[in-house]
């Protein structure tokens, strides 16, 4: 009897420990802190299933059993997400996690402030899809098509609409019968990949306009915007800011919708170019009549003309040749140009000029030649009264010029003369001036640096004189050329054959 008492006695106190330890244990389990302020009801002596609900590392609150979470959502969804995502499916947030454990613990029902609090604070996910490029950028869309869709309309900025639905059928736009520009072809360097899952919906890319400026701009939808000033025309504007006037217009589709529009002062444009998480490589096949120069200027010696007189023997005539280019750009900027075919179609005759005696070369021809090396691998970024320039009080007066495949390159004297003026100004930068003794006087503006030419020394026709550049009061690297006829200077395209 007084072991079996004993043993009794044991089991008690045994079970009020066991009873007291787990009573610690779930008393110390419930002291974390939530968000909504939920009192405990009582402490079972059987544990049972409660749910936790947190955000990031934080405890909201604890659900009870009765709540329809499923319901809350699809409510929600009706509600707030249906009309801008149809056809979708909504999940919480990806920083909000469900937790069910046991517990001993009952506590006060407070569902409605907890999902008041999720509610309140967007805490949703929406199932959309996922696009990987292969250079690391993700972006998150609530359809594919609308990717799609906003991919082509910003691949055509780069390509026309007829040729991109011929290149996407692997047909070629009809062979070049004249001179011009065919596309031939067009690809993305980043590759795609697609997958589908819940995203929070601020990651979520709405429309096709919210997709095509990040395919425009990529994360940083900055812009840079020019304020019109009067005078100012599309292609002064694009040339300022180093864009083409087709690029300007395209990153502007809104405003603007022709190079020779009028601009109302005042107004905002965006001069910012693309810079797209995308290499977007268009081919294109050049076909032009490019001109071939003949040799330099024979001088003949002939003793029945006096001393210091001259006369032509043989005129100098151009030739012309037939060049087709293949000419890689990339997001519309050209980076590469290659000569596929070249076929002379007419040669060139040289000059022969008969002299007293001696060359008097300080003399000019009458005729000019391009001042680049040739109008093919440059372009005409300015014309004569392109624009106002309110700092001198006049327009532009001359002809603007860049190498259409890199930044610098050499500049040529467009007849022979004698240098009149080499140096430095504010507004011209580095320049030459040449007096070709005949009426005519050409000037080099915005030199890479000071020309070697020396005042004095004569030139001759087609003779390296300096680098194209960027000095002075200038928006980027070209050659401003002017002619003066008798002191009045005059469009220089008046008097170069190529433009």
């Amino acid at each position: 009897m007084f072991v079996a008492a004993l043993i009794s006695v044991m089991i008690i106190v045994t079970s009020n420990y066991i009873e007291g330890y787990d009573n610690t244990i779930d008393q110390a389990s419930i002291q974390e802190t939530s968000i909504i302020n939920q009192t405990m009801l009582a402490v079972d002596t059987v544990p049972h299933m409660i749910t936790k609900v947190y955000h990031k590392d934080q405890l909201i609150g604890v659900l009870s059993e009765s709540v329809n979470l499923d319901g809350f959502l699809h409510t929600v969804y009706l509600n707030n997400y249906m009309a801008d995502y149809p056809d979708s499916d909504i999940g919480l947030g990806q920083d909000v996690f469900v937790l069910s454990e046991e517990s001993y613990m009952t506590f006060e029902n407070e569902d409605l402030k907890i999902l008041d609090y999720i509610l309140n604070n967007g805490l949703f996910s929406l199932m959309a899809y996922r696009i990987e490029f292969s250079n690391g950028a993700v972006i998150y869309v609530k359809d594919i098509s609308d990717f799609e869709q906003a991919k082509e309309q910003f691949l055509i900025n780069f390509i026309s609409k007829t040729a991109y639905d011929l290149l996407i059928k692997k047909q070629l736009p009809p062979e070049l019968v004249t001179y011009g520009t065919r596309e031939i072809g067009i690809t993305v360097e980043e590759s795609a990949k697609y997958s589908k899952g819940f995203v929070p919906q601020d990651h979520i890319l709405k429309s096709k306009a919210e997709i095509i400026t990040f395919l425009s701009y990529g994360y940083d939808t900055s812009l840079v915007n020019y304020k019109i000033a009067k005078y100012d025309t599309v292609e002064y504007i694009a040339s300022k800011y180093q864009l083409t006037t087709q690029q300007l217009i395209t990153i502007n589709s809104e405003v603007l919708q022709s190079e020779n529009q009028l601009l109302e002062e005042g107004s905002l444009l965006n001069v910012r170019y693309f810079d797209s998480p995308l290499n977007v490589v268009v081919t294109k096949e050049r076909y032009v009549k490019e001109v071939v120069y003949p040799e330099d200027t024979l001088y003949v010696k002939d003793s029945s003309i006096r001393e210091g007189l001259s006369a032509i023997q043989t005129k100098e005539k151009l030739g012309y040749k037939n060049v087709k280019y293949i000419e890689t750009y990339v997001n519309g900027v050209l980076v590469k140009g290659d000569v596929a075919s070249s076929v002379i179609i007419k040669q060139p005759i040289r000059e022969v000029v008969r002299v007293g005696t001696k060359v008097i070369p300080h003399i000019g021809s009458g005729s000019f030649r391009w001042p680049l090396s040739s109008f093919s691998e440059s372009r005409i970024t300015c014309r004569w009264h392109c624009y106002y320039d309110p700092k001198v009080g006049g327009w532009h007066t001359g002809l603007d010029m860049q190498y259409r495949y890199t930044t610098y390159g050499r500049i040529y004297a467009s007849d022979r003369g004698v240098i009149e003026d080499v140096g430095y100004s504010y507004y011209a930068g580095y320049y030459v001036l040449i007096n070709h003794n005949n009426g005519y006087i050409t000037k080099y503006d915005h030199m890479r640096s000071r020309s070697w030419v020396k005042k004095g020394i004569v030139v001759y026709k087609g003779e390296y004189i300096g680098d194209l550049g960027n000095t002075g009061y200038s928006t980027g690297p070209h050659l401003h050329f002017s002619i003066r006829v008798y002191g009045t200077m005059v469009d220089p395209c008046r008097y170069l054959r190529e433009c």
